[in-house]
């Protein structure tokens, strides 16, 4: 098919091998990948930005090109996020240590990020507890309720003027709930299971969701992320930014802030101006780094 007839479009769906894009105009179009991205080992993910041959009558139309990526995260598998929303509740129990992780891959590929504390009418000390621990990672922290409808016109303005939003974190947070209460959708949502305090899984794939202005990714909760298994020790703590003005303040350089004897880091917690448990999850993570950065070649 000529040039002339293929579109541009966003991908926003997919299912059994096949995917549903949309264009400028929000037409949807159902499309099949050509072979030849399954030899350059490239498969589409929700967010790409993709050049298509629109089918014709009942017949499906063709993947042509997926444009390059500014972003793409491995897990939830999306791509072309600008801004990365991390969501968490006072039950599930917040996993901090993911939160951590999710942050760093978002610093790594360049995104903007957040957290929004759902359910905030369970415990309202949980807000406050999470601004006190990011209060120097450049990662706004908001309150919301999907249930009493609390702090959806704070997210929405979050939301609305990027180009890609993802939410994302644990199962059982509320993600697809806040997206109904946000953009008057009906996503199917999921209860907390009472014996094991985790939340059901009712999201299993991602997609975008076009509305208002505002373009979001509902993704599945999970519960396991590893790093970057190329990151090079010494790039983690330059994802902290709370470490940068004690660059070059501590007694060796480079210092990798894992209690080495005159490190600013390790005084900056102690006088109270880094949180502890943020400095202690940082140097978990940097020794899970450096352990995968040894084994790189075997």
């Amino acid at each position: 098919m000529s040039e002339e007839m293929m579109k541009q479009g966003v991908l926003v769906r997919g299912f059994g091998g096949f995917y549903v894009a949309v264009d400028e105009s929000g037409t949807e179009y159902i499309l099949r990948c050509k072979k030849k991205f399954r030899r350059m080992h490239i498969s589409p993910l929700v967010g790409d930005e993709l050049l298509f041959t629109p089918g014709e009558g009942e017949e499906h139309g063709w993947v042509e090109e997926i444009l390059p990526r500014k972003s793409e995260c491995l897990r939830p598998p999306v791509a072309n996020v600008s801004l990365l929303v991390v969501v968490i509740c006072p039950s599930p129990e917040p996993d901090l240590l993911l939160v951590d992780r999710l942050l760093v891959r978002a610093r790594l590929q360049g995104m903007k990020t957040a957290i929004v504390v759902n359910k905030c009418d369970l415990d309202a000390s949980l807000v406050e507890e999470i601004r006190r621990q990011y209060a120097g990672a450049d990662c706004q922290v908001l309150a919301a309720s999907a249930l009493q409808a609390h702090g959806l016109n704070d997210l929405r303005a979050l939301l609305q003027g990027e180009s890609c939003c993802c939410l994302t974190g644990q199962s059982g947070v509320g993600k697809s709930t806040l997206l109904n209460a946000l953009l008057g959708l009906e996503l199917e949502t999921g209860e907390i299971s009472e014996k094991i305090q985790r939340g059901k899984n009712t999201t299993r794939h991602a997609q975008m969701l076009i509305r208002d202005g505002i373009r979001v990714l509902d993704t599945a909760g999970f519960s396991l992320l590893e790093l970057d298994a190329k990151m090079e020790p010494d790039k983690l703590r330059e994802c902290y930014p709370e470490f940068q003005e004690h660059e070059g303040c501590c007694r060796f350089t480079p210092c990798m802030h894992d209690r080495e004897p005159g490190c600013s880091v390790t005084a900056a917690v102690a006088a109270g101006e880094i949180d502890p448990g943020r400095v202690e999850r940082y140097r978990l993570l940097l020794a899970e780094v450096r352990e995968t950065w040894k084994q790189r070649y075997n």
